[in-house]
């Protein structure tokens, strides 16, 4: 562990530090080790040590690896929450290679550095092995935020919030985290994704039977992957007892402007989910309160919000999910 925080000192210290005021245009762009030599890139607002960082907020992007944005997104939600002192504000990117990054590239995000782990457009989301090693993404945000709390030992809650690809990535992650936390909260945030992941053959929407792969991963828990490492009861207990939230914009309906239903997942086991986001969010929050977490997880649909982390984040319903009641 003393390693791993040692290598994220020395990566921050190359790429210099920042002011204890931290508006978007300060951040820094570090790298959290995954071992094999590789590295996972992320933005950050402050120096390792910073003083008076009590909280976490990592939040991962969506399918155009909009990094930038959603770290705006975030560090806006934590000012406007109280929390723009005390809140380390941190957008992990998950890089893709050459040529295939310009189909899924957000403008002024860099290209993949020559360490940098890689995966394909859609495979980090789902929580698969890099293409240049060994590790799954979940490994990889598992060694960041062992990375995270090594260089901010002040810190005492994380909470790991992610939008539309990056909601779909939170949402399994919850329930194939290896982070040991005994003195830290953990949280995570679910906001608009795609599809979710269930837990047993219950579907909302009629036709499972006429698709055969509705229930396997990523969609269900038949046949993991021998690299997610637990087994699909395991994950349910992990899932059902995770300090959860899901977030859904109002108007993420529909194939108007601003719902991105060009990116919407479609194919028979999507659709069995519902029809569009905030359809299929409010029917697996219904799944979930029934059958997973009994009222443990919380569901706030946002007002005047379509597809846009840069709406749902900031917005009242949004830092009282990420920060707590406001």
């Amino acid at each position: 562990m003393r390693a791993v925080a040692a290598a994220a000192l020395v990566v921050l210290a190359l790429v210099g530090g920042l002011a204890a005021v931290r508006p978007a245009e300060a951040r820094t762009l570090a790298s959290a080790p995954l071992g094999d030599g590789l590295t996972l890139p992320y933005f950050v607002s402050a120096p390792p040590g910073q003083a008076g960082i009590t909280r976490i907020l990592i939040a991962v992007h969506g399918y155009t690896r909009d990094a930038t944005r959603t770290y705006g997104a975030a560090l806006r939600a934590a000012t406007e929450a109280g929390h723009g002192t005390d809140t380390l504000i941190v957008a992990p990117l998950f890089q893709v290679p050459q040529p295939e990054a310009t189909q899924c590239r957000f403008e002024g995000v860099p290209q993949a550095a020559p360490a940098d782990a890689l995966w394909h457009c859609h495979t980090w989301a789902e929580g698969k092995p890099a293409l240049n090693g060994h590790m799954t993404s979940f490994v990889a945000m598992d060694a960041l935020v062992s990375t995270l709390l090594n260089a901010y030992p002040t810190a005492r809650s994380v909470t790991i919030a992610g939008f539309s690809a990056g909601g779909q990535f939170v949402q399994r992650y919850a329930a194939f985290s290896a982070i040991p936390l005994s003195s830290v909260l953990l949280r995570y945030v679910v906001a608009d994704p795609s599809t979710f992941l269930y837990f047993d053959p219950a579907r909302p929407m009629p036709g499972a039977a006429a698709c055969p792969y509705y229930n396997k991963w990523k969609f269900g828990t038949e046949n993991l992957p021998a690299w997610l490492g637990r087994s699909a009861a395991a994950a349910r207990a992990a899932y059902a007892s995770a300090d959860l939230h899901y977030l859904e914009g109002a108007l993420d309906t529909g194939t108007g402007r601003g719902t991105a239903f060009n990116l919407l997942e479609s194919g028979c086991a999507a659709e069995l989910q519902g029809k569009y986001r905030l359809d299929r969010g409010e029917r697996y929050a219904a799944y979930d309160d029934s059958v997973l977490a009994h009222g443990a997880h919380t569901l706030s649909i946002v007002p005047g919000c379509a597809h846009s982390v840069s709406c749902v984040f900031p917005s009242r319903a949004g830092r009282a999910a990420l920060f707590g009641s406001q």
